[in-house]
């Protein structure tokens, strides 16, 4: 169910925000979709790989890092000093066919007034990548990635920091989309409008509260047309 869809709320959005930030991984595309599984195995494998562990226990240690440190990288970084080009390297090299051009998603971001921004906790090749394969990478006007927020990823308010500051970003008009309920919470402290992506992504709700989430939806696309309508 979309439970977002008020207009006179949407209409609020239109008068108020100038700077639209999104979230890349199972928020401009459906978790449905599956990519992330083909990510899931490629850190795995360089888990497994660089402590020598099968890949039972590679999951359990990768899986570990992911939740204490928002990202397998972060962990890996912290424990083993592992590079972060070789890693992303490793872990992007994967199949892109499972995703296609998203012409409605492409008309309603389009249709939002002022402007848009990628904020993800993946490197650049592999969100120009995503979004390529998308049909979307010209509709934004920056992408933020792990690179930029200096390894901090998010929900580390760092990341954040860095975003806003990079762009010339006024959090108190600005909305931002993220299928990670707990990745809105240093958004809505700066004074972001934020929206939950619910659809389904591992550990999406983890940390939900109504408290930092203004909107939810399970389709972004429909939510951004009722935001488009309005004007």
């Amino acid at each position: 169910m979309d439970a977002s869809r008020q207009p006179a709320a949407e209409k609020a959005l239109i008068d108020h925000v100038d700077s639209w930030i999104f979230d890349m991984d199972n928020t401009l595309y459906p978790a449905r979709v599956n990519l992330f599984a083909q990510i899931d195995r490629r850190m795995e494998a360089y888990v497994g790989r660089l402590l020598g562990l099968d890949r039972d226990a590679a999951r359990a240690v990768q899986k570990r890092y992911f939740h204490e440190h928002g990202t397998t990288l972060r962990g890996l970084m912290l424990s083993h000093g592992v590079d972060p080009h070789d890693f992303l390297d490793f872990v992007h090299d994967i199949d892109m066919s499972v995703l296609s051009p998203d012409p409605q998603l492409r008309r309603a971001l389009l249709a939002l007034p002022g402007k848009r921004f990628v904020f993800t906790n993946g490197d650049l090749p592999y969100a120009e990548r995503v979004l390529g394969a998308l049909g979307i990478l010209d509709c934004f006007h920056g992408l933020h990635d792990i690179h930029a927020m200096a390894y901090h990823p998010k929900p580390d308010p760092r990341a954040y920091q860095d975003l806003v500051a990079r762009f010339g970003i006024d959090p108190r008009r600005s909305f931002f989309a993220e299928d990670m309920a707990h990745n809105l919470m240093p958004a809505k402290a700066m004074g972001m409008m934020t929206l939950w992506v619910n659809n389904g992504s591992e550990r999406g709700n983890h940390g939900h509260s109504p408290a930092f989430i203004d909107f939810e939806t399970d389709e972004l696309a429909v939510f951004l047309e009722g935001v488009g309508d309005g004007r």
